[in-house]
């Protein structure tokens, strides 16, 4: 993940394919779009929040493409089966490698260009604006959502997959984090947000917190908005949200206030 170049999206040239693997996926593949593919026991979790607001809407026009692929469909045996016990003894249940290869390899089949694979995991490395702007730059991602106890690793090391995670805490599963990732994704897609400075300007973008933000009433409570806002002078203002910027990084972030300055060991 290395190329800062922009890319195109939302050209409607089609690409075909051999099979849709969901009810979601019914249309085929758009050829220049950022595609999301996500490994799930629960497809019926999509697009959820991802299809609401602007991602909901860039969705339906297709600025990017999202496809779920049900991992129950290649259990094993009768009961199709995608667990089995820990080797070596333990409590709960982990993903079999030979279950989650074959859905790997089917939405891998849809890959092309920079095309990484992320598995949401408590162990990986945590996931930040940085990551999310990485992420817009490539043609496409695919996301692998754990359940029970994780994940065989030799599949993990076999595709080379990234360990991702949301934070410092364990959930039931992948599904919600990987749904928060691909909000802060999609919305640095070109076209997406209505106006481009608004990604520019908010938290995280420049390694700061976001300055206190106001609008109408100009008097609220007996509370008026700082006047260097109303003065017109865009000098001030700007100077002005900095130094809020500033201020609460170094009060509420200190990690990302020393990472900013440098002084981070």
């Amino acid at each position: 993940m290395t190329s800062d170049a922009p890319k195109s999206h939302g050209r409607k040239a089609i690409r075909p394919t051999l099979k849709p693997t969901s009810l979601m996926d019914e249309a085929p593949d758009l050829v220049g779009v950022f595609q999301a593919r996500v490994i799930t026991l629960f497809p019926e979790a999509f697009p959820g929040v991802l299809g609401a607001s602007l991602t909901g809407k860039a969705l339906q026009d297709g600025r990017w493409q999202l496809h779920t692929h049900d991992l129950r469909e290649h259990g094993v045996g009768k009961h199709r089966n995608v667990d089995d016990t820990p080797a070596g003894g333990g409590a709960g249940m982990v993903l079999r490698a030979d279950v989650v290869s074959v859905a790997i390899a089917e939405a891998q089949g849809h890959a092309r260009g920079r095309w990484p694979i992320l598995y949401m995991s408590p162990r990986g490395r945590r996931f930040d604006q940085a990551m999310a702007r990485d992420l817009a730059r490539c043609d496409g991602v695919t996301m692998l959502c754990g359940r029970f106890e994780g994940v065989d690793e030799r599949v993990l090391e076999h595709w080379g997959v990234t360990e991702v995670s949301l934070g410092d805490f364990v959930m039931t599963g992948g599904e919600i984090a990987a749904q928060a990732m691909l909000d802060a994704t999609v919305r640095l897609l070109p076209g997406v947000l209505g106006n481009a400075e608004s990604a520019v300007e908010e938290s995280h973008s420049a390694g700061l917190l976001e300055h206190p933000q106001y609008t109408r009433p100009a008097v609220w409570e007996g509370r008026e908005i700082p006047a260097v806002l109303t003065s017109g002078d865009h000098g001030k203002v700007a100077d002005w949200r900095r130094a809020q910027s500033e201020a609460l990084t170094r009060a509420r972030r200190p990690d990302l206030w020393a990472r900013h300055t440098g002084e981070e060991s």
